[in-house]
């Protein structure tokens, strides 16, 4: 893919469900994401993330997942896979440490939290999609967690919708390589305007 140009003032950064629960030691989802968290370096790159793009003064967007609350989706229908797996594991609870932000991406003063989402898509039953229009964007770079869930769900949903979509490889993660590869090699390129490393995203920020 050829280099991207983002203009500062129409591009945001969307950081997907930073629970603790995801991306703290002791976190209920975190032992799973773990082995290729550390392989890619996820931490480290959202940490370098998250100081380039607050230096350039673009927006950072918390895209957050449902926290659960007791007797969610029991009653439902037909609750998706994922959503089974939140009822039983109680993940990103409301209240306890697990539901809340990991403390280097907890929102600063300025960041927009989007209304949190039940599925998979940031933006599906939420306001995000509304927020960002106020704002002008229509570039928007996708980080967090998981790479074949939320994340493709999400930047899927924004291709939909119009956006011009980022991908960050290495600011992801996933249970199991295979799932990283469908993310990034098979399915990304399907719909991404571009497929980076943090280093490259840095990069052409800092060119701009």
């Amino acid at each position: 893919m050829s280099e991207v140009k983002y203009p500062i003032d129409r591009t945001a950064y969307l950081l997907v469900d930073p629970y603790n629960d995801f991306l703290s030691e002791g976190g209920k989802v975190y032992p799973f994401v773990e082995p290729i968290a550390q392989t890619v370096g996820l931490l480290e790159n959202l940490r370098a993330l998250d100081r380039a793009i607050r230096a350039r003064g673009i927006p950072v967007v918390i895209v957050p997942h449902r926290r659960w609350e007791p007797g969610d989706y029991e009653d439902w229908d037909h609750p998706n896979p994922n959503q089974l797996k939140v009822m039983h594991g109680h993940h990103f609870a409301r209240g306890e440490w697990g539901g809340e932000w990991h403390p280097d991406f907890a929102p600063k003063s300025g960041d927009i939290i989007a209304k949190e989402h039940w599925g998979s898509s940031g933006f599906a039953n939420t306001d995000l999609d509304y927020q960002l229009r106020q704002k002008g964007i229509t570039h928007v770079i996708v980080v967090g967690l998981l790479a074949n869930t939320c994340i493709e769900a999400t930047a899927r949903y924004a291709t939909e919708l119009g956006y011009h979509v980022t991908l960050v490889r290495d600011a992801t993660a996933a249970f199991r390589p295979e799932m990283m590869h469908a993310a990034h090699e098979l399915n990304g390129p399907t719909y991404a305007h571009a497929i980076v490393t943090t280093d490259e995203l840095i990069a052409s920020l800092n060119q701009q």
